[in-house]
């Protein structure tokens, strides 16, 4: 018999990233092994995105700030809950998570959490201020969404081992998931032309790509600054290479960036498409000689496992959790979230030979097959629902 799901997001706009694609490929798999599948979120009913994910979305908002406070979720949820055998709380945050967890008190159903990196300490460092009012919320608001959780769910053991250090008050019931992403929709099909007709500039130039949120905690300053020091030292030609940045680029940070790269004198190497998504999005991948991304923290980076399934090679920093397994199977390079280690990361990949890229780029493909499948991840965490449920 199969599992009857619901999860729990703050938005499932696209413009949210990871965890959304996460939930995304997760359902469409779950759906296809008999499972059903909702999702609550505290989106606005008429939100645009509603129908993007392909099942039933209660849409309880709009929520109120950042937090999402809305009074809707509480009573849907406790009409509603034995509808189903679990709730998964994405986040820990967010009034999806601390509201999910007293509604569901009084029901009895169980909850899970995927805490999606938010556990990391390298919030606590950069953020000192912000980690103090995250203090002052955790005992009440976020430590025990995690300590009644039936489990909490890691992405790689990385995540898990790092979730430990952010708060001493700390107790749950923790497994490590397979995780990953359905990946590119049709491997053999050309999807560039997707891409290049919309971004004509682009055509006949080497391209690096980043694809994601411009946000400071992916660290694209590095690789502006980076890309800065490689032209001075001629060892990145601006005639031939462009840095593709492929994500939302509208506000005050986007527009410090297009700043630093006319101070680091790399603006025409720089090249902004904004959200591209689809065809589009496969075309950027397919594109790229490699997917760069020089995070300072990333509890997995889906988009960096999409690139390995496009056989795109990736150039990612240390900090992103999955590097380990990418650079031992010789589908990418790593070095530290810093000017210099992204600077010599781009060297490095520039200077290797035609025949070692190539090489890379079929082992993307190998890796992403044997790690990071949207149906291994699946399996995996219906095996541990169907296990934590019977305990």
């Amino acid at each position: 018999m199969g599992l009857r799901i619901l999860h729990s997001l703050r938005s499932i706009s696209p413009a949210d990233g990871g965890p959304v694609e996460g939930v995304r490929q997760l359902t469409k798999v779950n759906l296809d092994f008999g499972h059903s599948v909702e999702v609550m979120t505290l989106d606005a009913p008429d939100a645009p995105w509603l129908g993007s994910i392909g099942v039933p979305v209660h849409a309880l908002g709009p929520g109120r700030g950042i937090y999402g406070y809305s009074p809707r979720l509480g009573p849907w949820l406790e009409a509603n809950a034995k509808r189903f055998d679990c709730v998964i709380i994405n986040g820990i945050w967010q009034y999806n998570s601390y509201g999910a967890w007293r509604a569901l008190r009084r029901t009895g159903v169980p909850h899970f959490v995927f805490t999606h990196g938010m556990l990391d300490p390298w919030f606590k460092q950069r953020h000192p201020l912000k980690h103090l009012k995250k203090w002052l919320y955790w005992p009440w608001g976020g430590y025990p969404v995690l300590r009644d959780a039936r489990g909490v769910f890691f992405t790689c053991e990385e995540e898990r081992r790092l979730a430990r250090q952010s708060f001493w008050l700390y107790d749950c019931d923790e497994v490590v998931l397979n995780y990953g992403t359905a990946g590119v929709p049709d491997p053999a099909r050309d999807h560039r032309p997707a891409f290049l007709e919309k971004h004509p500039a682009l055509a006949g130039k080497r391209q690096l790509l980043f694809l994601g949120r411009v946000h400071p905690k992916k660290g694209p300053d590095l690789l502006f600054r980076a890309l800065g020091r490689l032209q001075r030292e001629g060892r990145w030609n601006p005639a031939q290479m462009r840095l593709v940045m492929a994500g939302p680029s509208d506000g005050d940070y986007a527009n410090s960036l297009r700043a630093l790269a006319h101070r680091e004198q790399i603006a025409d190497s720089v090249y902004w498409t904004g959200l591209v998504l689809g065809d589009e999005k496969w075309g950027a991948f397919q594109a790229a000689e490699a997917f760069v991304l020089s995070s300072h923290q990333e509890n997995f980076g889906l988009a960096v496992v999409e690139a390995l399934s496009c056989g795109t090679p990736t150039l990612i920093s240390k900090q992103v959790n999955i590097w380990p397994e990418i650079v031992a199977d010789g589908a990418g390079l790593a070095n530290e979230d810093t000017v210099e280690g992204c600077a010599q990361m781009i060297a490095d990949w520039l200077a290797l030979p035609e025949e070692r890229r190539q090489a890379m780029r079929a082992q993307a493909v190998t890796t992403f097959r044997a790690r990071y499948t949207a149906r291994d991840a699946a399996r995996s965490l219906v095996a541990w629902l169907y296990l934590m449920l019977r305990n």
